[in-house]
């Protein structure tokens, strides 16, 4: 039997290294074939000469018999989670096995995950009403996460700053750190070195917002920008009803869709994004520019990769424009929470000539930036 340590150098080799770490077996063999039906598709083996079943990773010629079925549940069988979990990203993300999405029983099997939700919405379109039930599980399962953890997060961007009025409120938010120590020094006992409180002191909030504001975040739908389109369906959710702040959302490709309707349930939203095909991020900014009611209590945040597949001219002088009026423009290649983006550089600089604020932000950080702009 190969020692676990081989084992590992062996699963990761592939077969040409059983000459020095022994034949698997039992459960090993079970991972190596589990791992060859995925990776042993890699299109790299070809172009190294390496063939399946004459030093691959397999040992058998031509494709593995296991179905999507019998792969998932082997991998959940044999690997701990982190490695079920990047294992499910390859074949999704990877080699584009779209079963894994798209087939009933695999779907009723897996685990939902922020990498399945893209899948889902990149292969809607192939499922049937039957398959598109199941996969709304995974829509509504990954949402309630990504709710539960961001809401937190924008909102708290938009508490009140602390007064030095005193409050009757007593919670550790408004507990006055140094003001309870200059009103106890009488009572501090230098032989025990220890201030005693008798009389904590609290102090109240005032309100950062009080004008109404808009923000409008048009959101490109190509299929690149699918974790932004995710993120952005989530946080406007997360901002919908917040006093003083009114919020749009709306997608675009080549034509625009106005999503603020239905902003109250992004699950139900997400199923409606159609990703994929052009961009013409011009027509979404004159549309976003049609929304605005008050330019200089207004931020349009334009997130897309800045390909423009429109008339370029035409998208500079809509920003121009937007921020000659007093409009914050603000243009984010990625709204995610790696917030780490592929983007035209040459037109992100363009637009920033313009005056428009580039970068790339987590939805807290976008809850950051509104709430300093509202505050001021």
């Amino acid at each position: 039997m190969i020692p676990p340590d081989l084992e590992r150098w062996r699963l990761v080799l592939g077969a040409p290294a059983e000459s020095c770490t022994g034949e698997l077996g039992g459960e090993g063999a079970e991972r190596d074939a589990a791992l060859d039906w995925l990776y042993g598709r890699d299109a790299d083996l070809g172009r190294r000469g390496v063939r399946r079943g004459d030093g691959g990773r397999g040992a058998g010629d031509g494709p593995s018999q296991l179905t999507t079925v019998d792969w998932l549940d082997a991998v959940h069988r044999l690997f701990p989670k982190e490695t079920i979990e990047r294992l499910e990203r390859d074949a999704v993300e990877r080699y584009e096995i779209h079963e894994i999405v798209t087939d009933p029983a695999v779907l009723e099997r897996i685990e939902p995950d922020a990498t399945l939700l893209r899948a889902v919405l990149r292969t809607k379109h192939l499922m049937n009403p039957e398959v598109l039930a199941l996969a709304r599980r995974i829509v509504d399962a990954v949402v309630r996460q990504l709710m539960e953890r961001l809401s937190t997060e924008v909102r708290q961007a938009f508490h009140g700053t602390r007064s030095r009025r005193p409050s009757r409120i007593k919670n550790s938010r408004n507990f006055d750190f140094h003001g309870t120590i200059r009103a106890n020094l009488a009572h501090y006992r230098p032989d025990e070195r220890r201030l005693y409180i008798e009389h904590p002191r609290f102090v109240s909030r005032t309100r950062r917002h009080v004008e109404q504001w808009q923000l409008i975040l048009l959101v490109d739908q190509s299929g690149s920008m699918a974790g932004s389109v995710v993120h952005s369906a989530v946080t406007a959710a997360c901002l919908w009803g917040l006093p003083g702040l009114k919020t749009h959302l709306v997608a675009f490709d080549t034509s625009v869709v106005d999503l603020t309707s239905d902003v109250t349930d992004p699950a139900e939203l997400l199923m409606k994004v159609q990703l994929g095909g052009g961009t013409d991020i011009a027509r979404a900014v004159a549309y976003g520019a049609g929304l605005v009611e008050n330019p200089r209590r207004t931020i349009v945040a334009v997130i897309t990769d800045f390909y423009e597949g429109g008339n370029e001219a035409r998208l500079v002088r809509e920003v121009r424009k937007l921020v000659q009026q007093g409009t914050h423009v603000l243009g984010l290649a990625a709204l995610d929470e790696g917030a780490n983006p592929a983007y035209d550089r040459a037109m992100a600089q363009r637009l920033a000539g313009e005056g428009a604020h580039i970068g790339a932000m987590t939805p807290g950080q976008l809850a950051e930036f509104v709430a300093e702009r509202i505050a001021r």
